[in-house]
């Protein structure tokens, strides 16, 4: 990649961890604000894009904010800007500042949001809490002449294709001579116009999942060398991983839930936070989902957890919770807030010539006397 990042070069990358396609029906995610095909120097990523949020990024000369909560969620009828959401999409606006959103997608993602938790909270061996689907493999399949076979295969592996199971970077190659004229205004990497050419080439495999098929196909034309390279994408009938929101497994050593609350508060940096159940109870398994999860209160208690760890329950579905005797942490919605830091760390991992910033404008709206 050149110097030159444009906004929908980060967005790409995203989009392959956290397809869009992941989110639920009812989420607005993706470009909330801006367009996607502007040059991208400075990033910022946030939990929400409040109007502190804004005036942060327009006083650090943010030229593209990545936030988990959409800024547009509810359906908009009017930008009023004396309103506080006016003021801000009009600030946003006026400051050609870019605004993307990877909410419930990122929530699902494998290494998102939940994984997040799970990870801060040292809890292991986890599996999907609410299953949403299974994500389908396709194979890849590209003929690539044989000096440049090497490459490609590495860049595709180094990307995430041919990761199945336990492995990475599974291939299979065949040896073979491809053959092709040049017409009109072709510019061939070998041969001559109106010229047959015959050249050694491999004919590659690899495996990818299905709902990041875009991202590699562009991937696979970047590093191809040939004008128009002939790939085809094959379904396979491979059992693929199950997706969902929330994760559940186990800490290392069993807590009191006393003890499992403090480690809670400490590992998620909350000041104060809400449980029900026995305080001596004790904990092994943990269900996690972050944001709000008080809908699967009844999942989390099937799977055998001791514990689920969500945020924004309700009086009612908090007696609920008590009466069939599991117990509930609620540290808050404001936890996902895990999301700025690993996001950061992913994009630091792409070496792009550009800077990630943490938002430091807070968008906790409760205090805790």
């Amino acid at each position: 990649m050149t110097n030159k990042v444009l906004a929908k070069d980060i967005i790409q990358m995203l989009e392959y961890w956290a397809p869009k396609e992941l989110a639920y029906d009812w989420d607005n995610v993706g470009l909330q604000l801006g367009t996607l095909n502007k040059e991208v120097k400075k990033v910022m990523i946030s939990l929400d894009v409040l109007e502190n949020v804004a005036d942060e990024a327009i006083a650090n000369d943010i030229d593209l904010i990545i936030a988990h909560h959409p800024l547009l969620f509810k359906a908009t009828k009017q930008i009023n800007v004396d309103q506080p959401k006016g003021k801000t999409i009009a600030k946003l606006l006026k400051h050609d500042i870019t605004v993307y959103a990877a909410h419930t997608n990122l929530d699902i993602a494998f290494g998102g949001v939940n994984d997040m938790l799970t990870k801060q909270l040292d809890i292991t061996n986890t599996d999907v809490l609410v299953p949403s689907g299974e994500e389908a493999y396709l194979k890849l399949v590209v003929y690539v002449p044989t000096e440049k076979v090497d490459e490609v295969k590495q860049v595709l592996g180094d990307n995430g294709a041919g990761h199945l199971g336990n492995y990475s970077h599974c291939t299979f190659e065949q040896k073979g001579t491809g053959s092709f004229t040049p017409q009109g205004d072709a510019t061939p990497y070998i041969g001559t116009i109106g010229k047959e050419e015959q050249v050694n080439e491999v004919k590659l495999e690899t495996i990818i999942p299905s709902t990041a098929k875009d991202f590699f196909v562009r991937t696979l034309l970047d590093v191809h060398p040939y004008e128009e390279p002939a790939y085809d994408l094959i379904p396979l009938a491979n059992e693929g991983k199950t997706i969902g929101v929330g994760r559940i497994g186990t800490i290392r050593e069993e807590r009191t839930l006393r003890e499992f609350c403090e480690d809670v508060k400490e590992k998620l940096d909350v000041p104060a936070l809400r449980s029900i159940g026995d305080l001596n109870k004790k904990i092994k398994k943990v269900a996690v989902l972050g944001g709000s999860g008080q809908g699967y209160i009844a999942q989390a208690k099937r799977l055998g957890a001791d514990v689920y760890l969500t945020g924004d329950l309700t009086f009612h579905d908090a007696q609920e919770a008590w009466e069939m005797g599991l117990a509930v942490i609620d540290p808050g919605h404001h936890v996902e807030k895990v999301m700025i830091e690993g996001l950061i760390q992913f994009f630091e991992k792409q070496e792009l010539s550009i800077t990630f910033v943490a938002a430091k404008s807070s968008t906790e709206p409760f205090q805790f006397l």
